[in-house]
C-alpha cells in the first residue's frame, strides 16, 4: 500500500475528520458519488440506470465485523430482500457480500450458514452471489467457505486481492471450482510479511495474476481495476479467450471509461454500494486514488 493509501487511512480514523466527512453536506454530497443511497429503495432505480447504459451490476449492502447475530441475520435479511428485489424488477445484478457482515468474526458456522440461504436465493432468480475478501485475518475461513459451497451451489464467485504474498496459492485451489473470481488489488492495511507494499509489487502481482486467471477457461475472471494498463493488458489477455470474463469498476469512479468499455462490446459490471453503514467504505475509496480525495477537498471547500 502507498504512504499516499496510509496517510489518507490515519487521517481519516480520526474523529474529527470522521466528523467532517459524515456530519457535513459536502462530506455526504461526495458519499453519495460513491454510494447508491441509504436503503434498497436508491439502490434499485441506480441499478436500473446503470443496466439502461449496458453496465450489468453488483449490490454491495455495505457493514463489515459484526459481533452480534441479530445485526448478523439482519445484514443477510437485507441481501435476500435485494436478491427478491431483482429478480422482481429484473435487474440485471447479483449481490457482493461481506462474510464477517455475516457473523464469520463470530461464529463461522452463522456465516456459512448465510451464505447458503444467499446461494439458493440468488438460484431462485438466476444471479450468483459474490463473496468480497476482507483484511488477511479472514482470508482463510473466507477461501474455505467460498469453497464448500461454491463446490455444492455452483453460483458464487470470490475476491482475490493481488498485493496478498498468498493470492496465486489461493488461486490454484479456486480455478477448479468454477464459479467466478473477481480480482483486484487490494484496499486494507497489511504487514510487508502477508502483503507487498509498493505499487510496482502489487501492479506485477496482478499482472501475474490476470495471466494465470484469463488462461483459465473452467472460471470467469472479473478483472476489477480502473487501471488503464491492466485494463488495456487484460483486452490482450481475453482476446484469446473462448469463455466469458468481464471488467468491474466501483459505482462513481471512471464512469465515462465504464460507459467506453461497454460501448466496445466489453461486458462491465459495477460495484454498486448502498446503506447507511458507508463510512468505511468511503474512506478506502478516499485512500485508493488521489483523485478521490481531490473530489472532496474540492466539495469540502465548495468547488465541486
Amino acid at each position: 500500500m502507498s504512504a499516499f493509501s496510509r496517510a489518507v487511512l490515519t487521517a481519516t480514523r480520526n474523529p474529527a475528520v470522521a466528523r467532517t466527512i459524515t456530519g457535513t453536506r459536502p462530506g455526504r454530497a461526495v458519499a453519495h458519488r460513491f454510494v447508491a443511497g441509504d436503503d434498497l429503495a436508491h439502490a434499485i432505480p441506480a441499478a436500473t440506470a446503470l443496466n439502461g447504459r449496458g453496465l450489468t451490476v453488483s449490490l454491495d449492502l455495505l457493514g463489515e465485523e459484526v459481533h452480534d447475530a441479530p445485526t448478523a441475520v439482519a445484514a443477510l435479511d437485507g441481501y435476500l430482500a435485494s436478491i427478491a428485489r431483482i429478480g422482481a424488477h429484473e435487474v440485471d445484478a447479483n449481490v457482493s457480500v461481506k462474510l464477517t457482515q455475516l457473523g464469520l468474526a463470530f461464529d463461522r458456522a452463522l456465516a456459512a450458514d448465510a451464505v447458503d440461504h444467499l446461494a439458493e436465493a440468488a438460484k431462485g432468480v438466476g444471479t450468483t452471489v459474490t463473496i468480497d475478501m476482507e483484511d488477511s485475518r479472514f482470508t482463510e475461513a473466507t477461501v474455505d467457505i467460498y469453497a464448500d459451497a461454491q463446490a455444492r451451489h455452483g453460483n458464487l464467485g470470490v475476491c482475490l486481492q493481488s498485493y496478498l504474498r498468498r493470492s496465486p496459492e489461493d488461486l490454484d485451489r479456486l480455478i477448479p471450482l468454477g464459479g467466478h473470481i473477481r480480482l483486484c488489488k487490494g484496499a486494507y492495511v497489511e504487514p510487508e510479511s502477508i502483503a507487498f507494499q509498493g505499487k510496482d509489487e502489487v501492479d506485477e502481482a496482478f499482472r501475474r495474476l490476470l495471466g494465470r486467471l484469463m488462461a483459465a477457461e473452467t472460471v470467469k475472471p472479473a478483472i476489477a481495476t480502473h487501471d488503464s494498463a491492466l485494463i488495456d493488458l487484460a483486452k490482450s489477455l481475453g482476446a484469446n479467450r473462448r469463455s466469458p470474463w468481464e471488467f468491474q469498476m466501483l459505482y462513481g469512479v471512471r464512469t465515462v471509461l465504464q460507459t467506453a468499455l461497454a460501448g466496445e462490446g466489453y461486458s462491465m459490471r459495477i460495484y454498486l454500494p448502498f446503506g447507511s453503514e458507508w463510512y468505511p467504505y468511503l474512506t478506502r475509496r478516499l485512500a485508493e486514488r488521489p483523485a478521490n480525495a481531490l473530489f472532496f477537498l474540492r466539495a469540502l471547500v465548495g468547488r465541486d
